[in-house]
This record gives C-alpha cells, sequence and structure tokens, in this order.
C-alpha cells in the first residue's frame, strides 16, 4: 500500500459512512473505504479508493488497514439476517479493531449507540456495549459517538414514516406513544465524527438532536409536514408488529423489528446529556417535507442486495 496518509471508513456506500465521506473529501483528506459492496466505488465520480471489507482475511484486512491515519468504523447490522447475527457483527469488529491495532492506525472513530449496555435484553444495545468495551482496551486512542436514530432525506426511520403516511390510509402506533426519541441530522453526526478523527484525547460522547418528541409527536409532525391524512392508530406492540411484517412483505424489506419496538419504548433513544447536533428537525423538514418519503428506503436492498 502506499505510505501517503488517508483515513478509512467502513461503510463509504451505507448511510452514516456515506456523509463522513463526504465531510472527508470535501476537507481534502483522501479516503479509502472498506466495503462490503466494491462494485458501488462509482459512487464518489473516482474521489474514494475502494478495498473489501474482509473479515475472513485478517491478513488482508490488516494490509487495507496500514498506513492509516484514521479509521472511521460504521459497520454494524440493523438486525439479524440469515447468517448474519449481532454475536457475529460483533466477533468481526474484533478482527476489525485486532487488525487496526496492528496496522498502525493512529485513532479509531466509532458509531455506536445511545444508552448501550452489556446487561441489555436487547442484542443491539448490547453488542454496541461490547465493542465500546473492546475498543477502550484496544490501546488505541479513540472517539466513541453515541446517536440516537438518525435523520436525513434517505434515513431508515423517520424517511419510511413518511413513506408510510404518504402511501397507506392507516398508520399504526405501537402501544400509547408517549415514549420519547431525540433525532440529529445526520450532517451533525459526521461534522462530529470528523471533528473528533483531528482531536487526540479518549471521547465518548452522545451525539444528540437538540429536539425531543413523543413518537405520537413525531408521526403527528411529520404527517402534517407531507400533508398525510392517513388515520393514525394506537395498537398493541405485538399488533403493530404484526402490520409491519404486512407491510415488509409488500415492499420486501424488515420495516420494524420487536427490538427495535421495545427499545424505542425503553427510551433507549434520549440522552441525558445536553445535545451536541446543531440542526432541528422541525426546522429541517419545512425545507426538505417534499423529499421526505419520496423514496422508501430498504435496509436490506442497501446491506444485502
Amino acid at each position: 500500500m502506499a505510505s501517503r496518509e488517508f483515513d478509512v471508513v467502513t461503510g463509504a456506500f451505507g448511510y452514516t459512512g456515506k456523509y463522513i465521506t463526504r465531510r472527508l473529501l470535501a476537507m481534502g483528506h483522501e479516503v479509502r473505504t472498506l466495503t462490503g459492496h466494491p462494485e458501488r466505488g462509482a459512487a464518489f465520480n473516482g474521489n474514494l479508493e475502494v478495498a473489501p471489507l474482509q473479515f475472513e482475511r485478517p491478513v488482508e484486512l490488516v494490509e487495507s488497514l496500514r498506513g492509516a491515519s484514521t479509521l472511521y468504523n460504521t459497520y454494524w447490522v440493523r438486525f439479524p439476517q440469515g447468517e448474519t447475527t449481532y454475536e457475529k457483527a460483533v466477533d468481526n469488529t474484533r478482527i476489525l479493531i485486532a487488525a487496526a491495532r496492528e496496522a498502525g492506525v493512529r485513532r479509531i472513530v466509532h458509531l455506536s449507540i445511545t444508552n448501550p449496555s452489556k446487561d441489555s435484553e436487547l442484542g443491539y444495545f448490547r453488542g454496541k456495549a461490547e465493542i465500546e468495551q473492546m475498543i477502550i482496551d484496544s490501546g488505541l486512542t479513540h472517539a466513541i459517538l453515541r446517536p440516537t436514530v438518525i435523520f436525513g432525506v434517505e434515513d431508515v426511520l423517520i424517511n419510511n414514516i413518511a413513506w408510510l403516511l404518504r402511501h397507506y390510509p392507516l398508520f399504526a402506533i405501537p402501544g400509547s406513544g408517549g415514549y420519547r426519541l431525540q433525532p440529529v441530522f445526520v450532517v451533525d453526526v459526521a461534522e462530529m465524527a470528523v471533528a473528533a478523527g483531528k482531536d487526540t484525547g479518549n471521547i465518548v460522547l452522545d451525539a444528540v438532536g437538540p429536539e425531543i418528541y413523543t413518537f405520537q409527536e413525531l408521526v403527528q409532525l411529520v404527517a402534517g409536514k407531507v400533508g398525510s391524512r392517513a388515520r393514525i392508530l394506537h395498537l398493541r406492540p405485538a399488533c403493530a408488529l404484526f402490520l409491519s411484517r404486512l407491510v415488509g412483505h409488500a415492499v420486501h424489506d424488515v420495516v420494524l423489528t420487536q427490538e427495535e419496538v421495545v427499545g424505542l419504548m425503553a427510551g433507549l433513544l434520549v440522552s441525558a446529556h445536553q445535545p451536541t447536533g446543531r440542526t432541528r428537525l422541525s426546522e429541517w423538514m419545512n425545507r426538505h417535507a417534499h423529499l421526505l418519503g419520496v423514496r422508501y428506503t430498504s435496509e436490506l436492498r442497501r446491506h444485502y442486495r
């Protein structure tokens, strides 16, 4: 590999990784992505070096990282799919961290989640906590960012809520809808990540926006902004999940998981700390509502096809 300094981003053709990559390139950094979809390399007009993310070939993974200054890690799985499980994602990340250390990477910036816990009954939050501890124990200087729900034109949650409100006459809210979440803008997260990459100290930081909504308030806000006339219903969580599976069959995707409902209703997507993002969802939607929910964002298509 070339000896010039560069940054590595896992998943530059995904969601958050794309915005981190754009930010780095705009600042004049040379960037390499490690990706499971190297065929998508044309997305950055040749300005991005592409290498496969090969957990099963640790020697080659080390060489892909050798000479990198900072590793921005967005690798994770939203839900288990086939042989891809949370436990497998944790093991893969362990391989990645070891490869970064062997390759001499200076710093790792890792995207985690708010309120991770090794004691959580939820594999998503438990796995994120295990990875955080790995990074802390690795000896690498590090920044761990803990975002909540990340919003933007093509995000999974808020964009797809808008899509459902645009296309269906009914929208089901699991339970009371009184549980809260604290959305953060994807560009703000990318800026925080790149700023953390330039730092030198070890950081653990919640990446959260300035507004907190109940889920009911969020759905009503989105419905109003996109001009939806859908009837908003409150159903038992099991019934709402059943309906989401029916929609999932129609769009060939996993719309919502039981773990996501449990985590949301448990208040795990709200931070106890001061906001770190600047962008208000309500103001952003005033400018971008015409784009929100125009297309459905498929997690399976983004990561598995």
